[in-house]
């Protein structure tokens, strides 16, 4: 029997937190330009990460941006991912929450990026993550898998990184 208290599904977390610590790899890299927590990322030739764009391929993707706890220097500063030039933490290989634009996960089911927008899908973001194709407007990440394939309230979802490719 399922446990439920009050009928409530809790979240799945904020994207770029590492779900499952257990075969958790990350990699530490300078950043060029700024990376959101939880945003695909691609390794450069200078060896620093970017987040992954329109002119991007499945094969360029190396991780997912890590979400940590930073420092404010200020009562206003907030901040939801890297700076450019900054110290970025990459999840290579493990369990990670992300944020899904479209599409509806199934278990095991196969993780998309998008590279080109479409306006028949306003919520696809380039450099997002998707559930579904969109013939050639996404990629297909090898190695990549929704683990549970249950979204929760914010469009949070858990994601699988079975192989590195650093």
């Amino acid at each position: 029997m399922p446990g439920s208290a009050i009928g409530k599904k809790l979240n799945y977390g904020y994207p770029g937190t590492i779900s499952r610590s257990i075969d958790a790899i990350v990699e530490n890299k300078l950043s060029t330009g700024e990376i959101g927590f939880g945003a695909p990322v691609v390794l450069n030739s200078d060896n620093t990460v970017s987040a992954f764009g329109a002119s991007d391929t499945a094969a360029d993707f190396v991780g997912i941006a890590v979400r940590e706890v930073k420092q404010a220097i200020s009562v206003d500063t907030s901040t939801s991912g890297y700076l450019d030039k900054e110290r970025t933490d990459i999840l290579t290989r493990g369990y990670m929450s992300v944020k899904v634009n479209a599409g509806a996960p199934t278990p095991n089911g196969k993780v998309y990026i998008r590279i080109t927008e479409n306006v028949a899908i306003p919520a696809g973001v380039i450099g997002g993550f998707e559930a579904a194709p969109d013939t050639t407007n996404t990629v297909e990440l090898s190695g990549v898998r929704f683990t549970t394939g249950e979204v929760d309230a914010n469009g949070v979802a858990e994601i699988t990184i079975l192989n590195r490719s650093i």
